[in-house]
């Protein structure tokens, strides 16, 4: 599997403003591309081939007198560009076809010298490691770089970024074999909220640290002292650079924290399951600061691909699935509760419930159901992910129950890391449940059921 290793760089002044010059001249390269396409689109042209574009924007261009300054820098950088900007287009493309899962893509943009982040990509033929620590970069020179540990292989290419606050970063991309750690028998449910970051199937709960929220008062002050300053002042630009470092300064501590945090549980435990959360339309409720400030995405996706390079079992379970509304001892749904009911008593067993325990051990129950069935991702032997192949639901299995018939409930209890199939492990059926745990319109969720139960329960 493809892993990424970043690392700090510190160019000097001759460097800086060679770099200066490669991000500029891969932008170009990218906008001028871009323009052709975009142009024969317009006209009603066929699309543009790579190969066409790299001779007429790169190699031809070179010999212009109005693009001669592209021979400046490495070739490679330029030709990563159009190469990059051919990706895009695939996403595009992919994403109007529904090939590619998740938010659809829209067609790519145009880039400005005025962007926070700019950013160079670069294969093996244009930088390369040297023994005194340092990366030799063509036609910029060699880096300092601050190697915070070792790259585990050599790596396949380099992306030589510049933020916002103006520091330099080397990024590697190796190819390294998965590092399976030694089965465990424990499992867990996380419930991700918001007065307590993360709640487990066990009981422990983890803390929300709030970095965002501790800065804002110093984020406040050096705000105002941005907005006094003149627009296009060398005053105002110092200002904004104090303002971006210190938006990095929590970034930076909140990515360690989750990565601590994510790495602790996938160690801790053989399979987790995690609730598929919303959080682009919670990132749109008066919750919103918070939400963000949590970064569940960030760390939702720590524990996936840890879970895949440490042999794990990982699986999401649908947003609409009503963790906060049936009962985890006896499977009774008590329907929707209000955002500030912390605790609630089952009335079909009378047993208490945190709110936030009791959703967690749902996801667990309804995580364990998912992998049963087979509709999750899970490591083979080798430790690499496998995904089943896709099968047609028999007619027994799907559809209205013929007449005569009718389902039959039961339930098979599941040891800790067995993958048997289970309607509720451990969780007797009520009357009112069916062989997958719940009824057909409550595991689907009624029109407008708790779609937004995760705002709602996830603390004031």
């Amino acid at each position: 599997m493809q892993l990424r290793y970043n690392y700090r760089a510190y160019p000097d002044a001759a460097q800086r403003r060679a770099l200066a010059k490669a991000f500029g001249c891969a932008r170009v390269v990218w906008n001028d591309c871009l323009r052709d396409r975009k142009e024969a689109h317009a006209a009603g042209m066929p699309y543009v081939k790579s190969a066409e574009l790299s001779r007429l924007r790169i190699t031809q261009a070179k010999r212009t007198e109005e693009r001669a300054w592209l021979a400046d820098v490495s070739a490679v950088a330029l030709q990563q560009s159009l190469r990059d900007l051919d990706t895009a287009y695939k996403n595009f493309f992919d994403s109007l076809k529904g090939k590619r899962q998740g938010r659809k893509v829209g067609p790519p943009r145009y880039k400005s010298k005025k962007d926070t982040r700019q950013s160079i990509r670069l294969n093996t033929n244009a930088f390369s490691l040297q023994d005194n620590g340092t990366v030799y970069v063509a036609k910029v020179g060699n880096l300092k770089v601050k190697w915070s540990r070792r790259l585990p292989a050599a790596p396949t290419s380099l992306t030589v970024t510049r933020d916002s606050p103006g520091r330099y970063f080397l990024s590697f991309v190796v190819d390294t074999e998965p590092d399976i750690l030694p089965e465990l028998e424990t499992e867990t449910g996380i419930d991700l909220g918001l007065s307590a970051f993360a709640v487990l199937s066990n009981g422990r709960k983890i803390d929300s640290p709030r970095f965002l929220r501790r800065a804002e008062k110093k984020l406040r002050r050096l705000g105002r002292e941005l907005s006094r300053k003149v627009k296009g002042s060398k005053n105002r630009d110092k200002a904004r650079i104090k303002v971006a470092r210190q938006h990095a300064g929590v970034a930076n501590r909140r990515r360690d924290w989750h990565h601590k945090a994510s790495t602790q549980i996938i160690r801790d435990n053989q399979a987790v399951f995690v609730e598929d959360l919303a959080v682009s339309g919670l990132g749109r409720t008066r919750l919103a600061k918070s939400v963000h400030d949590a970064g569940w995405s960030a760390f939702v996706g720590m524990l996936e691909y840890k879970a895949a390079l440490h042999g794990r079992t990982f699986a999401k379970v649908d947003r609409a699935f009503p963790s906060s509304q049936v009962c985890s001892a006896c499977g009774f749904r008590d329907g929707p509760k209000p955002l500030h009911v912390r605790e609630w008593t089952c009335s079909g067993c009378g047993t208490v419930h945190d709110r936030d325990h009791n959703a967690a051990r749902n996801v667990h129950f309804e995580g364990r159901r998912i992998v049963a069935a087979g509709r999750a991702e899970t490591p083979n032997a080798c430790g690499a992910p496998v995904r089943r192949a896709y099968v047609p639901a028999q007619r027994v299995e799907a559809g209205s129950h013929r007449k005569g018939r009718t389902p039959q409930a039961g339930t098979l209890d599941i040891k800790p890391g067995s993958t048997s199939r289970s309607a509720h492990p451990t969780v007797p059926l009520s009357p009112r449940r069916t062989p997958h745990g719940l009824r057909q319109e409550e595991q689907h969720g009624p029109q407008g059921a708790d779609r937004g139960d995760a705002a709602r329960r996830a603390g004031p």
